[in-house]
């Protein structure tokens, strides 16, 4: 069995979206779950969080940056094309039921994780705060349709070529300091971006959801490679998570983790051939 892509758009630089028919895995799929994806039988098993699901036409969307040999390889198919295995959805959704006010916020290709949180609160009729920032202009994705979903959308940018420089820090700071209070912070993005919000967050006393993102091999728990430490005890994001609470969180051995294949992810696209196929290395 396989599963065809159904379309790709791109988004941003080395950023692209991919639908894929899936009908078994949109019909069970929530927010905050991921997916385990191979290209083909010489592929990589590589998680990608569920961007967005059409139950009706069974069809999972990822967001996708080609930064590694499987993204990039992964960039070079097309609508039409096909992936070998698309497992899912894994991981625990989101719980976001009895929030009422909340500020979601998305670093970067966090955004795309961000999206399906902010879209389910505002159907449950919470009033969402949305705050994304990029590098530049060029790198935004996804502000139409977190307009959409949002009660209020700022979107920063490091350079300030869209109008509005500074971190997504400084917006919530602003935000908390003229007087908003919100029931949950949601932060979405690099480990350092996390890591701020929930510093900023814990000074105000907001509980803080964060979505860790760290090495995944099987995705059901067996082989250990996702450990988190969360309050001092280890914890397994593919089973456990990927959300956990962002003020429990060991930031420094997750920062450490984060870099230690380094130098095998860098080897993998060394000589540029980064084509389906070769090797195995992300």
């Amino acid at each position: 069995m396989s599963y065809r892509i159904t379309r790709k758009e791109v988004l941003s630089p080395n950023v692209f979206l991919m639908e894929i028919d899936a009908p078994l895995v949109a019909k069970k799929a929530e927010p905050g779950q991921f997916v385990i994806l191979r290209i083909d039988e010489y592929g990589e098993r590589v998680p990608f969080t569920v961007a967005d699901f059409d139950r009706e036409h069974g069809t999972v969307t990822i967001i996708v940056q080609a930064v590694g040999k499987t993204t990039k390889d992964l960039s070079l198919l097309e609508a039409g094309d096909a992936v070998l295995d698309f497992a899912g959805p894994l991981g625990m959704p989101t719980p976001l039921d009895g929030l009422h006010k909340v500020a979601v916020i998305g670093g970067g290709l966090g955004t795309a994780i961000a999206y399906p949180q902010a879209k389910k609160l505002k159907a449950l009729g919470a009033e969402v705060t949305v705050i994304t920032g990029f590098r530049s202009q060029e790198y935004i994705i996804l502000e139409k349709e977190m307009t959409a979903v949002s009660d209020k959308l700022i979107v920063t940018t490091d350079d300030g070529s869209n109008g509005l420089q500074g971190f997504v820090t400084d917006r919530l700071k602003e935000e908390l300091e003229a007087g908003e209070r919100f029931d949950e912070v949601i932060a979405i993005g690099p480990l350092v971006m996390m890591r701020a919000v929930c510093a900023l967050t814990k000074s105000y006393d907001i509980p803080t959801t964060v979505s860790m993102n760290p090495i995944m091999i099987d995705g059901t728990g067996m082989c250990g490679g996702c450990r988190v430490k969360v309050g001092g005890e280890t914890r397994f994001a593919c089973v456990d998570g990927p959300d956990f609470d962002g003020h429990q969180i060991d930031w420094d051995a997750a920062l450490k983790r984060q870099r230690m294949f380094r130098t095998q992810e860098s080897r993998a696209c060394e000589d540029g051939h980064c084509r389906i196929g070769r090797g195995n290395a992300e």
